[in-house]
């Protein structure tokens, strides 16, 4: 899973989302192996935010735009003439899809319909990773990891947006994008976790607010088990996705991401965790019986991404949660975002 810097130098990368926690980290990434990247976004939707603290100096082509406007992103598209094409942006939280469903829809499922048709106008393109989530199975709540071939479905509107998103990638990729030579493939991520993320709703990021503050974490679902992994892990997978379809485009289709099964975690494990590195850390575990539906438990299985790529966890599920943990302490107290996550780049590259 080594990067291979000579590949991506000079690359011509149209990167979707890059205003986002896990693009902006993707960016910065693709800088440093010396492509040249044109994101895609609206602006960061947090304060702080990742992109806007790695952007002290121009390092990006950065154009607003959003990807529910189909001839705004085509222009676009067909400016930068790109030969890669990660397609990240989305609304991507399952309580605001609840909120907010018709958005979540139009975005994540009109929005890459959007983004593939652009790509079908554009003839410099070799490869899209259209990047889904773990939460694309049909959830019945089995006691084994869930497999690319596995039935599709979603209960909440935001897994059954990136559903039908895998429908449309898949039709995009039969219909248009494999007899034009770009080479198409989604990516099924697990529960990412990792320094800069300030969204609502995601669990590292309220240990951090609320201890931080000196105040209660209020945790509505503490049994729920995820897949989760640093936000590295993933992003090193469509990285290695990207060059491996590159030189073999019959590989394309639906690739899992995620953790070894035995690192699954309940959201009380990471928790506990996350406790050793705060003097305060008080946790109200709530009722959660009048919450909207979540998934109990969750698993990926990834051997087609071992298999293939040859793609393996890294860091553990403890040195996961010390190594996030430990970037929201160093940059509250005043380093820079940008050198934290060099350095967590750099180390993650370096040979095991």
């Amino acid at each position: 899973m080594q990067m291979d810097a000579s590949f991506w130098q000079g690359k011509r990368v149209l990167l979707t989302g890059h205003t986002g926690f896990k693009g902006a980290w993707l960016a910065l990434w693709l800088q440093k192996l010396g492509a040249e990247v044109v994101g895609v976004a609206l602006p960061p939707s947090t304060e702080p935010s990742l992109f806007a603290l790695l952007d002290t100096q121009p390092w990006i082509n950065s154009q607003i735009c959003d990807i529910r406007d189909a001839p705004a992103l085509k222009s676009i598209v067909q400016a930068a003439r790109p030969e890669i094409v990660f397609h990240l942006a989305a609304q991507a939280l399952v309580r605001a899809s609840y909120q907010n469903p018709l958005d979540t829809f139009a975005t994540n499922v009109m929005g890459t319909a959007h983004v593939l048709d652009a790509v079908r106008a554009t003839d410099t393109v070799r490869v899209v990773v259209a990047v889904t989530t773990d939460k694309v199975y049909q959830n019945r709540e089995w006691c084994y990891p869930y497999r690319e071939d596995d039935a599709l479905g979603g209960h909440d509107p935001y897994s059954a947006s990136k559903a039908a998103c895998e429908i449309v990638i898949a039709s995009y990729r039969a219909s248009f994008l494999e007899a034009s030579g770009a080479a198409v493939a989604s990516a099924r991520a697990g529960n990412v976790i990792g320094g800069g993320d300030w969204s609502a709703d995601r669990l590292l990021p309220d240990v951090v607010r609320a201890w931080q503050a000196g105040q209660p974490l209020e945790i509505r679902n503490p049994q729920a088990t995820r897949p989760w992994q640093h936000v590295l892990e993933p992003l090193a997978g469509y990285l290695s996705l990207a060059q491996k379809l590159w030189a073999q485009p019959a590989l394309a289709g639906a690739y899992n991401f995620g953790p070894p099964s035995h690192e699954v975690a309940s959201v009380k494990k990471v928790i506990e965790l996350a406790s050793g590195a705060y003097e305060y850390c008080v946790t109200n575990y709530q009722n959660n019986s009048d919450q909207p539906h979540e998934a109990h438990w969750l698993a990926l299985e990834t051997a087609k991404a071992r298999a293939l790529l040859g793609v393996q966890a890294r860091w553990t599920l403890a040195e996961s949660v010390a190594r996030t943990v430990a970037w929201y302490q160093a940059q509250h107290a005043g380093a820079d975002a940008r050198a934290l996550c060099l350095a967590e780049i750099a180390q993650f590259e370096a040979p095991a």
